[in-house]
């Protein structure tokens, strides 16, 4: 199969679950990336710095048009996001410093080890309890890089952070995801400027690539789950949730297999 055809089944099945379960498509753009890279004959030491780049670089595009639709309704605690924003956008360019100082079996494994913490949640259907209130200015700072960091490294939006952590801190559940899903865009911007220049170097040999962002791959994918987010976001008011979240946990689980151990 053409491999833009492929770039645009990935693109549809992130869409898909991005609207079925409110969780960034990065978890599984990224490994799915690295085998179609690895496919493609590309540089072992860049591709998987080269799928986490792309994938962070896709949400720019496609948490827009989540981020207005949760604004029509009034739901994005936009106080929150510009107090949240110094921190992520910091801590999502020092993630692409400390990716691009990770050799890639390193990545990989912590990619992985990310994927399966994120997969045990959904098994398990765990929630975070509101046990204090918002933390003030400084800490909403050191909230923001934590999360911006680690979520530039393994190159998702973040919601798997910021969720638990707004609704932790009082936050209501409709808001913390309506804020988390305004936080995402600034986490892609500045972690795929980042991969951008940390790879710029890495990736002269590459052509259609940006640093550590590959053209072809970005275009495919925004292209289909832009289309397909919608439709998953109508069929989550039909279909259990429960189990559809277990099942998605234990795909999860067999991703982050994947990427732990074909290193």
């Amino acid at each position: 199969m053409d491999i833009i055809l492929l770039y645009l089944l990935v693109g549809a099945i992130a869409g898909l679950i991005a609207g079925l379960f409110g969780v960034g498509g990065g978890l599984v753009i990224v490994p799915v990336l690295v085998y179609l890279f690895t496919q493609q004959g590309m540089d072992p030491d860049s591709l998987v710095h080269l799928a986490v780049g792309t994938s962070l670089a896709t949400i720019v595009f496609t948490s827009i048009s989540s981020v207005y639709a949760h604004h029509k309704h009034g739901a994005v605690r936009w106080d929150l996001f510009w107090r949240l924003t110094p921190g992520i956008v910091v801590g999502a360019l020092l993630g692409a410093v400390i990716a691009d100082e990770m050799p890639a079996n390193i990545l990989r494994r912590f990619f992985a080890l990310f994927e399966w913490f994120v997969a045990i949640q959904l098994l398990l259907n765990t929630r975070a309890n509101a046990s204090r209130r918002l933390p003030g200015r400084v800490g909403l700072f050191a909230a923001g890089n934590i999360i911006g960091s680690v979520s530039s490294v393994v190159g998702i939006g973040g919601g798997t952070l910021t969720v638990p952590f707004l609704v932790w801190c009082n936050v209501a559940m409709r808001k913390a995801v309506a804020t988390s899903s305004a936080c995402g865009l600034p986490i892609a911007i500045a972690g795929a400027a980042g991969f951008i220049v940390t790879g710029w170097s890495a990736t002269t040999s590459l052509k259609w690539s940006l640093g550590y962002l590959y053209l072809p791959a970005l275009l495919g994918i925004v292209a289909s789950s832009v289309m397909f987010a919608p439709l998953g976001a109508r069929l989550a008011h039909r279909l259990p949730a429960d189990k559809l979240k277990r099942l998605f946990g234990l795909f999860l689980l067999c991703l982050g297999a994947y990427m732990f151990l074909s290193v």
